[in-house]
């Protein structure tokens, strides 16, 4: 088989250093909300949000990610002072005790990334791909830090739904660059879930290499989605065979970065797939 391009970056802020291209990284999801589709209200203290991120750390996670606000269908908006006051104490709790552990913000507002920024994390994971917000690629060029920028859109009015994905993704990375964003700070995600019908997550699934190919290391984030569980007919907590099935054939078409919530589990799904893929594996 073809082996997937292979992208080396290394991101270094104070005593955090992440390297990316020697292993596939693990991204470990602590939601401070009450709402979110699998585990909302469970960790919506500081304490208890520190202790789960620190766990996951424990169990292989490579990044912490940390959101306020819930992104399911049907979710509630909520302002910006909300957020921050739902992210910023857990951020600061947690790169106080564990300055070492890289932490993602998740988040499509500039004025919460500042702030999560300010507070110790080192990634901004935008969901809108720097669109919703005019002002968080010059946020970002200002904080030098990493930007993951995923696929989203207001409507799923596709001509040719992988053309025009990848299309939409330019344009995210247009916007990146025009800001001055350096091109090794970018990271790209399909945004399995979002603007996608169930059969258009799957085409999206079996096409990551057209996303590789854009020269930016890919995050998958496929974890208890929806179309596992329509897939396998399962509840939202009974899903860790579906979610690995879709990390491993991520892993296979290039994804650098698997984005879950069973971390224990899916770390020996990784740890396989790398046995086998990051061998002699191009370099780029």
């Amino acid at each position: 088989m073809l082996k997937p391009k292979l992208y080396k970056r290394t991101y270094q802020r104070g005593e955090m250093t992440l390297k990316l291209g020697d292993r596939t990284l693990i991204m470990g999801i602590v939601n401070v909300t009450p709402d979110s589709f699998s585990d909302g209200g469970q960790y919506n203290s500081v304490d208890r949000a520190v202790a789960h991120a620190i766990e996951l750390y424990e169990q292989g996670a490579d990044i912490i990610d940390i959101g306020g606000e819930s992104t399911r269908p049907g979710h509630t908006v909520i302002s910006s002072e909300e957020e921050i006051a739902r992210v910023v104490p857990v951020i600061e709790s947690l790169h106080k005790v564990a300055p070492h552990i890289p932490i993602s913000i998740d988040t499509y507002k500039a004025d919460v990334a500042r702030a999560a920024i300010d507070a110790g994390a080192h990634i901004i994971n935008d969901v809108w791909g720097l669109k919703a917000d005019q002002n968080m690629a010059s946020l970002v060029y200002e904080k030098s830090c990493p930007v993951i920028l995923m696929h989203n859109r207001e409507n799923t009015d596709y001509d040719n739904f992988i053309t025009d994905a990848v299309t939409d993704l330019k344009e995210s990375i247009e916007i990146a660059l025009q800001a001055g964003i350096h091109k090794d700070h970018i990271i790209l995600d399909p945004g399995i879930g979002f603007a996608k019908s169930y059969e258009q997550n799957l085409q999206m699934m079996i096409s990551l290499g057209a996303l590789v190919e854009l020269g930016y290391p890919v995050l998958l984030a496929t974890s208890r989605k929806r179309f596992i569980r329509n897939t396998l007919q399962l509840p939202v907590n009974d899903l860790v065979e579906g979610t690995a099935a879709t990390v491993a054939f991520g892993i296979a078409q290039g994804a650098q970065i698997v984005r879950v919530h069973d971390v224990a589990q899916i770390k020996r799904t990784v740890d396989m797939c790398d046995a086998m893929l990051y061998q002699g594996r191009e370099e780029l």
